[in-house]
């Protein structure tokens, strides 16, 4: 399944967080998360590119599809 190109950062956040993620801290426009041992950062931009965010949710360890059902 491709990455969808129009995802905003809040909506990567939202769906993170129902995937389990926390919010630890933000610096600027970056958010980091993490569940457990596994940290990632999220971009609060009005889009993410699409090689970030697959670059993001294999950082996770989420599928595309894990990911676009929490959204």
């Amino acid at each position: 399944m491709k990455v969808p190109r129009d995802v905003s950062g809040g909506e990567a956040v939202r769906a993170l967080r129902r995937l389990g993620f926390q919010i630890v801290r933000q610096e600027g426009s970056h958010i980091r998360m993490t569940k457990g041992s596994v940290r990632i950062t999220v971009p609060n931009h009005k889009t993410i590119r699409p090689k970030t965010l697959q670059s993001m949710l294999r950082q996770a360890g989420v599928s595309v599809e894990e990911f676009l059902e929490a959204l």
